[in-house]
């Protein structure tokens, strides 16, 4: 055998790594748990609502601390894994995502379940960096690796689609608590199954792990994250700003201080690639429109459709279908037309499907309604994958983790912000109904809280004032609904145009 046949051999070996995609099978459980997390939350709200009692604000919080806090600390956790091991760190993730989920499970009050929330966040953080770096490590070859992206972001899909339809089983069955506590025999699967197959990655030069940029990464994210609630729910306040000052400050430290480290977090010279920018930027403008709209459509079939909460979950089941189906032929589908023309056509069917949710009523039908949803899982999914994959391709493999962390810290500040935003046009144009005459003061004040209170709190009144009430309260909820969908669909038709010019000549490794 020749030297070079020998070199080919090893090359073909090292490009396709025996036991590769059973590997992929476990690395995409965590992403189905992560997905699966998020959506159950949105069905669950009701009964959440009926037993905490949460305000408004507290409904917004639990809402989105989760992804406050995740966003804050990918980073971090990304260039962890590059440091001590993406394996390690997954594992480690996921015993604890498993554990605190019974915490949020049995929360007892409002600020129990805001905290419990939080912690599932620094959990969560170690999860998905982890398993597209993971990725990136197990698959060399560009075309396989594009598939197995496509399977990891339609597994997320997978997970957005099986949450409603497990967590409404459940809901109807059980107390709320349950929705929670299906990620422990997922995690139990994940960690067994994942010490024996999965392959250990790091940097093999690292650097010490920062940890003042750490601390200085999570105080700013959160602190505009949370600067913008604020500015939405309550306009100009002194809390806003002063969480405006504080984010922007520490956010502008810790890009000075990764210029100046010989091992950074966060390599900002990544930033320079014009295609991996555009990427990130289409991520987190992409989630930012679809994210609060999301959040309050669980409500909407349940609350104002008087849809049972498993009918709700199949309600939804068309995104997660066509997100799925797009993210497995995305990668084709980018090579044989374009990078840019994928993506800015996958976000304009998103933002016009969210304008023709404008024209939403209480009594519109379901064909309407699953179309759209259809529509925005397939625009989603083609620019999610492709997105992925440029932003993977688009750095060595010893930065996996950090790349990977950037492009879900866009995905979770995009979930934070259009939460805050969006959420907020829906809960502040919802607050400001006019309540029916013979309402008593105290059961109007509970009413104006949230949609889920108004029916609740219309169980104490005369059968005609509670129809009254909770038609009025369901009216201002669409019409909040309405205006967010038009700003969602705004910034999806804007962030398509954006990405046209930004991933210009932008090419998938053949």
């Amino acid at each position: 055998m020749t030297t070079d046949s020998i070199r080919t051999e090893s090359h073909i070996e090292g490009v396709r790594r025996p036991g590769r995609w059973l590997a992929l099978s476990v690395l995409v459980l965590a992403v189905l748990l992560v997905a699966v997390d998020a959506t159950v939350l949105g069905l669950a709200t009701p009964f959440l609502t009926e037993d905490l009692k949460p305000s408004g604000t507290q409904l917004l919080w639990i809402g989105d601390v989760y992804s406050f806090v995740i966003a804050g600390l990918l980073v971090s956790m990304g260039s962890l894994g590059d440091r001590i091991g993406r394996k390690k760190l997954l594992l480690i993730g996921a015993t604890a995502f498993g554990a605190v989920s019974v915490l949020n499970a049995y929360a007892t009050s409002p600020e129990m379940m805001i905290v419990a929330r939080a912690l599932l966040g620094v959990a969560g953080a170690t999860l998905m960096p982890s398993t597209l770096a993971l990725i990136r490590n197990l698959f060399h070859d560009a075309r396989e690796r594009s598939l197995a992206i496509g399977i990891w972001g339609a597994m997320a899909s997978a997970g957005a689609a099986v949450g409603p339809v497990v967590g409404g089983f459940l809901l109807e069955h059980f107390w709320w608590g349950s929705v929670f506590l299906i990620n422990l025999p997922v995690m139990a699967v994940l960690v067994l199954v994942g010490a024996k197959l999965i392959p250990e990655s790091k940097n093999p030069n690292p650097g010490p792990w920062d940890l003042p940029s750490v601390a200085l990464s999570l105080v700013g994210v959160i602190g505009v994250v949370y600067a913008v609630k604020e500015l939405a729910s309550h306009g100009p306040t002194l809390d806003a700003g002063a969480g405006a000052v504080i984010g922007v400050a520490a956010l502008t430290w810790f890009v000075r201080r990764q210029l100046t480290l010989p091992a950074p977090l966060l390599d900002m010279h990544l930033f320079r690639h014009r295609g991996f920018s555009g990427a990130v930027l289409a991520d987190l403008l992409t989630i930012l429109g679809l994210s609060g709209l999301v959040f309050f459509l669980s409500q909407f079939f349940q609350l104002v459709q008087g849809r049972q909460p498993l009918e709700a979950g199949l309600a939804e089941l068309p995104a997660a279908i066509g997100a799925v189906t797009a993210g497995l032929v995305a990668g084709v589908v980018a090579r044989r037309f374009s990078v840019r023309s994928v993506v800015a056509g996958g976000l304009a069917a998103v933002g016009i499907s969210l304008a023709v949710l404008t024209t939403l009523d209480q009594h519109t039908g379901y064909p309407l309604l699953g179309a759209a949803l259809l529509v925005v899982g397939v625009g989603a999914g083609f620019s999610f994958t492709v997105t992925a994959d440029v932003i993977l391709s688009s750095v060595p493999k010893e930065q996996a983790g950090a790349a990977s962390a950037v492009s879900e810290t866009a995905y979770e500040l995009g979930a934070a912000l259009g939460i805050a935003i969006l959420g907020s046009i829906v809960t502040g144009v919802y607050q400001s109904f006019t309540t029916p005459a013979g309402v008593p003061s105290d059961i109007a004040s509970a009413a104006h809280e949230s949609l889920g209170g108004a029916v609740e709190a219309s169980g104490g009144l005369a059968p005609e004032t509670a129809t009254a009430l909770v038609a009025s309260a369901q009216e201002a909820f669409v019409d909040g609904l309405r205006i967010a969908s038009g700003v969602g669909a705004a910034v999806l038709l804007v962030t398509a145009v954006a990405a046209w010019f930004l991933l210009r000549g932008q090419k998938l490794e053949k």
